[in-house]
């Protein structure tokens, strides 16, 4: 009777932490998966955009020495969605269509895999409440705010347009 109820907590506690562990996936095993989809899907756009976001993801992790935390896995797919933004607007420039469709397609997979964004109301709301916090009076403070922000929206708002809210809300004090 003792052997049979410590099985039973060992294949509860089993259960439980593969339950965890599914629901707990690294990033890294998640893009594995899609890239599996994709491949079975005979979707190749979305195959190679996963391809170059788990060989980002790899590289970190050779360069860090270490399995990625969260942070940095949200850091990763943060530089790889604004590289990709940064083309859309050269592109935009150049008057590319073709080059536009397909980083178009590419930031919809890469925004899978991010935080959701944040609204332009919502990094507004937490710009004005920061100003307040760090007692901000003009745009000397410009740089005060901005590293006290940026902590708060990590992964979760543009860097421009956390830029541009900062400038608009410090040139109205």
């Amino acid at each position: 009777v003792v052997v049979t109820k410590n099985v039973c907590s060992y294949l509860l506690w089993w259960e439980l932490f593969s339950f965890l562990v599914e629901k707990i996936m690294s990033l890294l095993k998640q893009l594995q998966a899609d890239m599996i989809t994709a491949m079975k899907n005979r979707d190749k756009e979305t195959l190679a955009v996963v391809r170059m976001l788990k060989a980002s993801v790899q590289n970190a992790q050779i360069e860090g020495g270490h399995d990625l935390t969260p942070d940095e896995e949200v850091a990763v797919m943060s530089r790889e969605y604004k590289q990709r933004k940064e083309s859309l607007e050269e592109f935009q420039k150049a008057g590319r269509q073709d080059l536009i469709d397909k980083t178009n397609n590419e930031l919809k997979v890469v925004e899978k895999y991010m935080p959701k964004q944040l609204s332009a109301d919502d990094v507004k709301k937490i710009v004005t409440e920061t100003v307040q916090q760090v007692g901000a009076a003009s745009m000397k403070d410009f740089g005060k705010v901005m590293g006290a922000v940026m902590p708060k929206v990590k992964g979760q708002a543009d860097g421009k347009l956390v830029n541009q809210t900062v400038k608009e809300t410090l040139s109205n004090l």
